[in-house]
């Protein structure tokens, strides 16, 4: 793909903080990148660099080859969608997606012309007479989206613009946004904190802690094989075991660890080059993968368990288990929950009750804990 930005040694401190700390980034054209960290990780203050609405104490923001750095933020090509969408309420629809091409004095006829097909473009045609108040979250997020790409920029930052909406519009329009990127071909820069949302849209994510990059790579990467710890930890909800590599060839492990040895097979995503006999790791696993009483005669490791807590959240149950080799250990296990009255429930996982849990020997990873 054609590189359209490029972030070089970037840095920016506030006081004694460093916020951003020596990031190397390049974004591509066409792409939807979201850049995802817990909060005060940095990920906001890369967006506003990249704006132009804070300055730069080291580094390079490369557009095309081009120092940008310097550039006023109305002199950048880019726009930025705000979580508060920042519409003018005394403004109608209309008026408020046109207000960018207005300023610049294009002609009536071309104006009316675009807005109609910004709000075609986000589902709104006919909205245009409405004021923001009579408007609905996600449609005042669709006015800002559309207002934003009536300029059509080369790039758009998005800062959070799902955050204010409820759970199931969310998830609507996390869908709409993909969309909408995909028809225009219009970089996307999405900062979030919501895995999720990361991972439904994004070609790309740049997961983000202290200031760095701790993985940059497609969501499945990101997911099935986190690079190091706080990546291993932050993504989804996974069981980190802490261990010591007692063997290690280029196709398996094996690993000591307090509830036991636990053999790790080796797949093509993983990256264990540094890994060495000796080395202190965590063992990953997704609670997903995790089987348990007569599920276990598939798994390579099999291990005795106390069930501790049961918690039903819908679509599935969250069983977590106590290793009896090692009890200050909780480890958590996803099960499909099925219908009321299909036998589900006579399974026995009930509270104290004494099971094997178990795993295939591919179905688990290692991260060096000195990535921690």
């Amino acid at each position: 793909m054609k590189e359209l930005l490029r972030l070089e040694n970037v840095t920016k401190r506030f006081g004694p903080v460093v916020a951003v700390d020596a990031v190397d980034l390049s974004i591509y054209d066409g792409e939807f990148l979201a850049i995802l960290g817990p909060s005060g990780s940095g990920k906001t203050t890369i967006l506003r660099l990249i704006a132009g609405f804070e300055t730069l104490d080291e580094g390079q923001i490369l557009l095309e080859d081009r120092d940008i750095a310097p550039t006023p933020v109305n002199q950048r090509p880019f726009n930025t969608v705000f979580q508060d969408y920042a519409l003018f309420p005394n403004m109608n629809v209309f008026r408020n997606i046109a207000y960018g091409l207005m300023v610049r004095g294009t002609n009536r006829q071309e104006i009316r012309q675009r807005v109609e097909e910004a709000l075609e473009m986000v589902a709104l045609s006919g909205f245009g007479e409405r004021y923001p108040d009579q408007l609905s979250g996600g449609q005042r997020q669709r006015v800002a989206l559309a207002r934003a790409l009536i300029l059509r920029p080369k790039l758009l930052l998005l800062d959070e613009p799902l955050g204010a909406l409820d759970l199931a519009l969310r998830k609507q329009m996390q869908i709409t946004l993909k969309q909408i990127q995909e028809r225009v071909k219009i970089t996307f820069v999405h900062v979030t904190h919501d895995q999720e949302e990361g991972l439904t849209m994004s070609d790309r994510i740049a997961i983000i802690n202290e200031g760095r990059i701790q993985q940059l790579d497609d969501p499945q990467a990101v997911y099935f094989y986190p690079q190091n710890y706080f990546t291993a930890n932050f993504m989804g909800e996974n069981n980190l075991i802490k261990g010591v590599v007692a063997d290690i060839s280029p196709q398996r492990a094996k690993i000591q660890t307090g509830i036991g040895d636990v053999e790790v097979k080796f797949t093509d995503g993983m990256s264990i080059g540094h890994l060495k006999r000796g080395d202190d790791v965590f063992v990953v696993i997704r609670p997903e993968n995790i089987l348990i009483g007569e599920q276990t005669k598939l798994a390579g490791n099999i291990y005795e368990g106390i069930i501790k807590r049961r918690v039903f959240v819908g679509s599935e149950e969250k069983l977590f288990v106590t290793p009896v080799s090692s009890p200050e250990l909780e480890i958590m296990i996803k099960l499909h929950a099925l219908k009321a009255g299909s036998g589900y429930s006579s399974q026995g996982l009930t509270r104290e009750k004494k099971v094997q849990i178990g795993w295939q020997e591919d179905q688990c990873w290692l991260v060096s804990s000195n990535s921690k």
